[in-house]
């Protein structure tokens, strides 16, 4: 009996000084989440037009800095029709968050001329991205925000219209500027025409 005893404290003092003077190892938490919960458009949408979302916070709620994207996730079963993951740009597409950090990503949503009406719905999802030992990217927990919008019925003659107003009211004055311009040379070239005509005349 006291040879078990004196066999079993000398397992425990082996097992406490291991336990003491060895390395201690730490496994980094990574974590993410956003800003907002759900985003819903008030009001309904054109087809053929350019919408800037509400942007889209994204935290690293983890405890080991790292690399984050955005992308447009589904979810089975949903009665709404599903957006194509090309209507949508994010901007910054990737970026490095430390612990703590948030990153304002901005939401660009583009609708095609011909694009079905209806109720739309999707998630936007923030995740951190990690390079697998093949180069791959590899994601793995997410955090995601409801997007819905209302697209209007329109034929295509109305979807070239709204897109031409989408592209109006993004870039003007550029395009004033530019049709100005157009304009400019266009008066400059018949008044030129119409100065050579009276020199001959008088010739």
């Amino acid at each position: 009996m006291m040879f078990k005893l004196k066999h079993g404290r000398l397992l425990f003092a082996l097992f406490a000084v291991f336990f003491f003077f060895s390395p201690i190892i730490v496994f980094g938490r990574i974590g993410v989440g956003v800003g907002a919960g759900k985003i819903q458009m008030d009001k309904p949408l054109k087809a053929g037009g350019i919408y800037d979302l509400p942007a889209l916070p994204v935290l690293n709620t983890g405890d080991e800095p790292g690399e984050y994207g955005v992308s447009v996730e589904y979810h089975e079963g949903v009665p709404q029709i599903r957006p194509f993951r090309d209507w949508f740009h994010f901007e910054p597409l990737s970026f490095h968050l430390n612990p703590g950090e948030v990153q304002l990503v901005k939401v660009t949503l583009t609708l095609p001329a011909k694009t079905q009406p209806g109720d739309y719905f999707a998630y936007l999802e923030g995740h951190p991205v990690k390079k697998s030992v093949s180069g791959q990217t590899s994601i793995g927990v997410a955090a995601a925000a409801k997007l819905y919008f209302t697209v209007t019925p329109a034929n295509i003659f109305q979807g070239i219209y709204y897109r031409f107003i989408s592209l109006y009211s993004r870039y003007h004055p550029w395009d004033t500027i530019v049709l100005a311009l157009i304009f400019a040379a266009i008066l400059l070239r018949f008044i030129g025409k119409r100065f050579k005509f009276q020199i001959a005349r008088k010739e």
